[in-house]
């Protein structure tokens, strides 16, 4: 288990387990309120990033806004994957959804990308391209939801409809969205992220 982390068992079963992936800055903990709105019952396991910017938690290293150090982005990403197979040895859990914000949804789209075995899933907030060039993954039958802000400064409306049509290349069924907001998150996103969260447990559960 090589990330700090926090792991709640949860209550309910049949429920998808969530890895909740935090924005820089964040921490094991940030997302863990959550991840208890979106899915009341689920597993929820949450790393820490272990890259350092100025003293903030983060998942890879970055050589500015927006330009992603992409060796240590797909270093970091199946770095991360082991984690969460040996967590879910120990813990035996199901394949998670992943629930990233920010950098935490740009090293789970980068996780999709390199290591699609390691999730069920993903919901990507505020998510940029992690990765210019990835090797060919199979994402057929993943859902993917992402929703990006109008507003955002930090993530060029370009660049996150760019990740949508890559994961969908890939196979992935994206569901892409829109939403009146900035870079931070709003009611709106927690909203259509638990209703699509709720109909794809079904589906996952059936499957």
């Amino acid at each position: 288990m090589s990330f700090i982390h926090h792991f709640e068992a949860g209550s309910d079963p049949t429920a998808t387990p969530l890895l909740l992936l935090h924005g820089t800055g964040g921490n094991e903990h940030d997302l863990v309120p959550l991840g208890g709105e979106l899915a009341p019952g689920a597993a929820m396991l949450s790393p820490r990033g272990k890259v350092l910017e100025n003293g903030m938690p983060r998942f890879f290293r970055r050589f500015a806004e927006g330009k992603f150090d992409e060796a240590d982005v797909a270093f970091r990403a199946n770095e991360l994957a082991d984690f969460i197979a040996a967590a879910r040895e120990t813990h035996r859990l199901a394949a998670p959804i992943a629930v990233g914000f920010s950098n935490g949804a740009n090293i789970a789209a980068a996780l999709l990308l390199v290591r699609p075995e390691a999730l069920a899933g993903a919901i990507l907030l505020r998510a940029m391209v992690p990765l210019s060039n990835p090797p060919k993954a199979d994402l057929r039958n993943k859902p993917v939801l992402m929703l990006s802000g109008r507003q955002d400064p930090i993530v060029p409306a370009e660049n996150a409809a760019r990740l949508a049509q890559m994961l969908g290349d890939d196979g992935a069924k994206v569901d892409h969205r829109v939403l009146p907001a900035g870079h931070g998150l709003s009611q709106a996103d927690l909203t259509i992220a638990k209703d699509w969260l709720s109909a794809h447990t079904k589906m996952l559960a059936r499957s």
